[in-house]
């Protein structure tokens, strides 16, 4: 809805109009459209005097019309008492503590990995000595993908976006000097996820850390690397199988593991929109606990350990509002649709990360504006943990002194902004309460045409999700190309060329050194120990049975990652892309 504009024929602007706002009546409520064509008045009146605005239409990257004006008219029919609630309580709309930050701040995890263990282990340390509390695990491509470093497949990828992991050795030199009982890891890692949770845990175990004292997250969300990221190993339906095996063993040893994070980062990287974000990731939620029901798990048993994982973009007031909608939405799907009577259940955790693909490699300074303004949107939007992205890494992995200003950035928003002091401090909003409601209307007609066409998997198998988010992406593409959606330093006030500046850099002997100690690794284990090991796990993944006590079997014998991960190929056989285009 935009003003009215003035007519070609109207009068010279005048200096005499009175643009006093009419007195309002004395109740605090009054009639939105009463309200609104008040205040319009005095809009056209400022009209007549040349103001216009900037464009036509005004909308959210969602497609979301913003209006002239908001008032409680946006909010006809809406009840605080049943839509908001208080931080807290059910539906979680303004945050999952009744505290929040008062109480403690989000956990401050930067991602991190690089060119071997030991070298991450550095890093790790370095970060955890500057303020960071908590770890997240960047992992390489061959381990992502199921391939020891010295796989033909591996070459020259080694250490490049994340360490390499290969067996025990690896994981107990990235943690050497940590002490896993005190603090919490991330590991972003989805197709090979339940083997390297068999690594931690058997790496906690060697430094004498209880499993109920382990702490948390794996990602192993493998629906949205169908979806929009690509690192799967198995079809769909196997896949599935080790997610929800790792629900089960979870459920029995390890307490205070966070099964899942429930990934709509990779999607809105991919060109999703918001409201896309979060249908998106809510139905992969839904197929998750579908899928663990139907093994015969309680709802009850396995959701309070499930979190989430956003991006944060820019549109400050449409990210806060999605971290509000999700809370709300989630808390209705499992109370609603799988009769979870646990509050614990129907909370929305999240991690969210800082976009990555608004980063630029011109102007790289104008990266740490964009990435305050994000993570100033997790923090109103009620953020439990959150990764800032680093002003260099559209250039490289990022420097040591890149990552602290990142986690720089986090400490200020936390400690100067004043942001944290209260929960939830926008709600009420016209405009943020309207935005709300209007993403989680949205996301959930999304979640009925993926509903219709079979739900999640079936829907992913047609190529649904992956369309949709082409379309929007190349629609993002166009408005940056024509000029209509501005990029500062890309595509319009651009600086003059500057120096680069130095960039983290992967030795390229790292690589051999893995190799190296890879192979002392298979020199000096047990071969019968490795064999029976391999084997059991074959039988198992063959069979029904949970193959998260086999995987630890076979790691403790020195089978690597990519053993494992063959066996399980032999099993279950590898996926293939679904063109979309």
């Amino acid at each position: 809805m935009t003003t009215t504009r003035p007519s070609p024929n109207a009068p010279e602007p005048r200096d005499d109009i009175d643009t006093t706002p009419d007195p309002q009546p004395p109740s605090s409520t009054f009639a939105a459209n009463t309200g609104r064509e008040r205040w319009r008045g005095t809009a056209r009146a400022a009209a007549l005097k040349g103001t216009a605005e900037r464009r036509q239409r005004f909308e959210t990257s969602s497609g979301i019309e913003i209006a002239d004006l908001y008032t409680a008219g946006e909010l006809a029919g809406f009840d605080p008492a049943v839509d908001l609630g208080y931080p807290g309580e059910y539906p979680f709309t303004r945050g999952v503590q009744p505290t929040m930050y008062r109480s403690r701040y989000w956990t401050m995890r930067q991602y991190a990995g690089f060119a071997t263990a030991a070298e991450t282990n550095e890093r790790f340390r370095y970060l955890l000595e500057q303020g960071q509390t908590g770890l997240s695990v960047a992992f390489d491509l061959p381990t992502q993908m199921g391939y020891d470093s010295d796989a033909p497949q591996a070459a020259g990828e080694v250490g490049r976006v994340g360490v390499p992991i290969c067996s025990l050795a690896d994981m107990e030199t990235l943690f050497a000097q940590i002490p896993l009982g005190e603090v919490s890891t991330s590991m972003t890692i989805n197709s090979t996820a339940s083997i390297l949770l068999a690594l931690y845990v058997v790496a906690a175990e060697r430094q004498g850390v209880p499993r109920a004292q382990v702490s948390g997250t794996t990602q192993n969300d493998i629906l949205k690397e169908y979806i929009a990221r690509g690192t799967y190993i198995y079809p769909p339906r196997p896949s599935m199988r080790l997610v929800t095996d790792i629900f089960e063993f979870c459920a029995r040893e390890l307490p205070r593991w966070n099964t899942i994070s429930i990934s709509g980062y990779h999607m809105r990287e991919a060109g999703a929109t918001a409201s896309q974000e979060l249908a998106y990731t809510l139905a992969d939620a839904i197929a998750y606990c579908d899928a663990a029901v139907a093994r015969g798990l309680d709802i009850d048993d396995f959701a309070g350990r499930l979190s989430f994982f956003f991006a944060a973009w820019s549109e400050l007031f449409e990210e806060v509002a999605k971290f509000r909608a999700a809370r709300r939405m989630w808390a209705r799907i499992v109370k609603d649709r799988f009769g979870a009577t646990s509050p614990r259940s129907m909370m929305c955790r999240f991690h969210v990360q800082t976009a990555g693909s608004s980063l630029t490699a011109r102007s790289i300074d104008n990266n740490v504006v964009r990435t305050t303004v994000q993570a100033l949107a997790a923090v109103l939007g009620g953020a439990q943990s959150l990764h800032t992205n680093s002003r260099d890494e559209a250039l490289a992995l990022p420097t040591a002194e890149a990552a602290r200003l990142a986690l720089r950035t986090q400490q200020i928003l936390a400690h100067e902004s004043g942001v944290t002091e209260t929960p939830d401090p926008l709600a009420g909003s016209y405009y943020v309460e309207s935005l709300t409601n209007e993403l989680e209307r949205l996301a959930n007609d999304e979640l009925a045409e993926i509903d219709a066409l079979g739900g999640t998997i079936a829907a992913l198998e047609h190529g649904y999700q992956q369309r949709r988010i082409q379309e929007s992406a190349y629609l993002v593409q166009r408005r940056i190309e024509s000029g209509d959606q501005v990029v500062v330093g890309v595509n319009r006030f651009q600086d003059e060329a500057g120096i680069t500046p130095p960039i983290q850099r992967i030795d390229p002997e790292g690589e051999r050194r893995q190799v190296e100690a890879l192979q002392q690794v298979r020199a000096e284990r047990d071969p019968a120990a490795w064999s029976s090991a391999l084997a059991r796990l074959e039988d198992c993944a063959r069979g029904e049975e949970n193959v998260m006590p086999a995987l630890i079997e076979a790691v403790r014998a020195y089978a690597t990652v990519g053993e494992i991960s063959d066996h399980l190929r032999a099993a279950w056989g590898e996926h293939r892309e679904l063109i979309t285009v």
